[in-house]
């Protein structure tokens, strides 16, 4: 890990926090659905339920986070947030039986974690403003060493409890609200406030309907984003069923994550050397990212095979990479003291875009298998890369007129 030698202590630190944070939530989130169906004898449709009432809650925790960062401090917001999350997680093993108070508290659980999120992420474009598109594109990668950890521990702590997975992932959050709390503590007997966010803009301060009505700098980046996530539930309501309708082995659709994760580390040379040819800015890095993802459909449905399905998942697996970063960073960039709020309204617009597609995903698949379903991709990655070029084209006068606003 020779590239992490260039970064402060404080950077390594937050990173292996990260890191085991990711790790932890990753435990759960891949057996809610089996939780349901065998351990509390729920149906399908129940478990799907669930899934979809913790989606609906990271949406408004999104929107909360980005809202209220400079409203409650983000000390209290991180911290809070992180705090509830896992005191959720740890009373999950004792109101499961009650179904109605279980679906609550997941809703609640999807709501604080997402809460923190745009929160965490305006921090590090404050706190490190000289370097936050490489330091954004390192917690990416290191979130996700955490995600295939978390996932390959989550079946074999299953087999022993599922229980012990909730108390596990409470464990890592509340790990990490304290790192936060004696961190934050710690800055501010150094360096006071400031770090909260960018010293000349610091005095400016807009109202929700008036950054709600600067849509030139977040709609078509969160359309776009909707868009993205959107055609990428083909990988859950598509793929999935298709490999097995094939009589292909179940672990073949694991292998596709598998060699997802494999790519986000060993593909950085190539991620690299796109950002240096063809897409410096941030805002053609999402519309690069958009084009890898409709090239990913259009194998998907000329080539359904499985070495077409790897094909298309290396592809897919690029434009993930170019775009997780680039949205915090664009927004850091150019919102100045409202990138909270920005991150948080196109996260909660992806996350809408995440919750809504594998519904009418599934539906297309129920009455024509894949290729319906990957046609509806291919015309969904379309509008995402449009959106993504309205945005890139309009990029000058955004940071023109934002910059105008905060400052007069």
């Amino acid at each position: 890990m020779k590239f992490l030698q260039s970064y402060p202590k404080e950077v390594k630190i937050f990173l292996a926090a990260s890191l085991i944070n990711s790790a932890g939530g990753s435990l759960m989130w891949p057996l809610t659905t089996m939780y349901v169906f065998d351990e509390l004898g729920r149906s399908m449709a129940d478990a799907g339920l669930v899934v979809m009432i913790q989606a609906f809650g990271g949406i408004i925790g999104q929107l909360l986070g980005g809202a209220l960062y400079h409203r409650v401090g983000v000390k209290r917001l991180i911290v809070g947030s992180l705090g509830l999350n896992a005191l959720g997680l740890f009373t999950l093993p004792f109101i499961s039986s009650y179904w109605i108070v279980y679906m609550v508290v997941m809703g609640l659980i999807g709501l604080f974690n997402a809460v923190s999120m745009p929160a965490i992420q305006a921090f590090v474009g404050f706190r490190f403003a000289d370097r936050r598109g490489e330091l954004f594109n390192v917690i990416y990668v290191a979130n996700n060493i955490g995600v295939a950890l978390g996932t390959a521990l989550s079946g074999f702590l299953a087999d022993v409890s599922y229980h012990l997975t909730f108390v596990l992932n409470g464990v890592t959050s509340a790990v990490f609200a304290l790192f936060f709390l004696n961190y934050l503590n710690r800055l501010d007997k150094q360096e006071g406030p400031v770090h909260l966010q960018k010293k000349t803009k610091e005095g400016a301060k807009e109202s929700i309907p008036a950054l709600l009505g600067n849509t030139r700098i977040y709609l078509f980046l969160g359309l776009g984003s909707l868009f993205l996530w959107f055609g990428n539930s083909i990988w859950n309501t598509g793929v999935s069923p298709h490999i097995i309708s094939e009589g292909l082995p179940k672990r073949a659709y694991g292998f596709l994550w598998t060699l997802n994760g494999i790519l986000i580390f060993v593909a950085q040379p190539v991620t690299a050397l796109i950002k240096r040819w063809f897409a410096k800015e941030s805002s053609a890095q999402m519309t690069a990212s958009a084009v890898f993802y409709l090239l990913a459909y259009i194998v998907i449905l000329l080539l359904p095979s499985y070495p077409g399905l790897i094909f298309a998942m290396v592809l897919a697996t690029l434009g993930e990479m170019l775009i997780s970063p680039a949205i915090p960073a664009y927004i850091s960039d150019h919102a100045y003291r409202a990138a909270p709020f920005y991150i948080g309204l196109t996260g909660g617009m992806a996350a809408l875009g995440r919750m809504i597609g594998p519904y009418f995903m599934g539906i297309l698949y129920d009455h024509g298998g894949l290729v319906p379903v990957a046609w509806l991709s291919i015309a969904i990655a379309v509008l995402a890369v449009s959106s993504f070029v309205i945005h890139a084209l309009r990029h000058k006068a955004v940071g023109q007129s934002f910059s105008g606003s905060v400052e007069g």
